[in-house]
């Protein structure tokens, strides 16, 4: 059987260290490729590599280091450049410290003492203001400690199968008005096997990647001078979305829907009456006409809502199908913008 890593208790995964002290029960973790197991092994990797990091680059200041889907990255601050062929000087380090066996010790205290304890880390402050008031874990292993909720496996000799995938910037918590820290991105699993079908998966999937696609086909780009997250759709492209836009006209009209078009500038009482002003405001665009405001729009609803109070309704016209083709904007973040996925402009 496999080694016990953590357990699932009341909803929620607690490492073996808190089970024990606490004296709790619940479902058993085992070291496999799980959905809860992969979790724990991806999150206790992510220090692992934070580890690797601080040992390299001892100024190294480090942000949050997540589980995502597929992997893990983590945020950091370093005086020394780093690029992609450090991540194998930073993949030796983790082995070399998965040969160390260092313990994963939990360690709960209350926000204030951990304030106390990080005082001279601004980037551990900045953790430390997203967290309520309450108790406050810190993980360590070795000469490396982080504040974490956890849980990660008992001790890092087992965190063997991971690849570190790449790097890129990202902005303090998101905010594009604050610092760019280095964001390395990577992936661990509880095999050999499946680690290595998996980085073949990635590989063949950049060869398919739509951005790549998308220049050599010559369907899209991208112009800073215009700006991030504005797709130029040239004319290879343009023709592309002409078909695909007429087949989608096709299967709406077979299926009862009415086509119907709104404008792009909506005055901002419009969007306080939807409710969009209140609840998505900082992800719109504003701009004053005549000393009024006005809101470019994020999505098609408001328009469809006035087409439908246009004239007088009863409720056996009812159901009234509409669809647009309409362009919308959002105030996408610039650390999440990629590609056509996520854009400032789409249709």
């Amino acid at each position: 059987m496999s080694e016990l890593i953590a357990f699932r208790i009341d909803g929620a995964l607690v490492d073996t260290q808190t089970a024990a002290l606490k004296q709790l029960e619940g479902s058993p973790v085992y070291f496999d490729n799980s959905p809860d197991s992969l979790e724990v092994i991806r999150h206790s990797t992510a220090h692992l590599m934070a580890h690797a990091i601080k040992r390299l680059y001892p100024e190294a200041k480090f942000f949050v280091g997540p589980v995502i889907e597929d992997g893990f990255y983590y945020d950091f601050r370093v005086s020394t450049k780093i690029n992609d062929d450090d991540l194998k000087t930073i993949e030796k380090t983790m082995q070399a410290l998965i040969k160390e066996k260092h313990p994963i010790e939990r360690i709960e205290s209350t926000k204030a003492k951990v304030s106390k304890h990080f005082a001279t880390d601004d980037l551990k402050q900045e953790v430390l203001k997203r967290i309520p008031e309450g108790v406050v874990s810190i993980y360590k292993q070795g000469d490396f400690e982080d504040i974490c909720r956890g849980p990660h496996v008992p001790n890092v000799r087992i965190l063997r199968f991971f690849k570190l995938t790449r790097i890129a910037g990202a902005y303090l918590g998101g905010d594009e008005t604050k610092e760019m820290l280095v964001r390395i991105y990577g992936t661990a699993f509880a095999d050999k096997e499946t680690l290595r079908d998996h980085i073949q998966m990635i590989e063949e999937a950049k060869k398919r990647d739509h951005r790549k696609l998308g220049n050599e086909l010559k369907l899209f780009t991208f112009d800073e001078e215009i700006g991030s997250g504005l797709p130029i759709w040239l004319p290879n492209g343009s023709r592309l979305r002409s078909k695909l836009e007429h087949l989608l006209f096709t299967a709406h009209r077979k299926r009862g829907y009415q086509p119907v078009r709104g404008p792009e500038l909506l005055k901002s009482d419009a969007w306080k009456t939807s409710g969009h002003y209140d609840n998505y405001k900082e992800n719109m665009y504003f701009t004053v006409v005549d000393e009024i405001e006005y809101g470019i729009k994020p999505m098609n609803c408001v328009g469809h809502l006035k087409v439908f109070q246009s004239e007088v309704r009863s409720y056996r016209d009812l159901p009234l199908k509409f669809f647009e083709y309409g362009v919308v904007h959002r105030h996408e973040k610039s650390g999440v913008l990629h590609g056509l996925f996520r854009v400032r402009e789409f249709t």
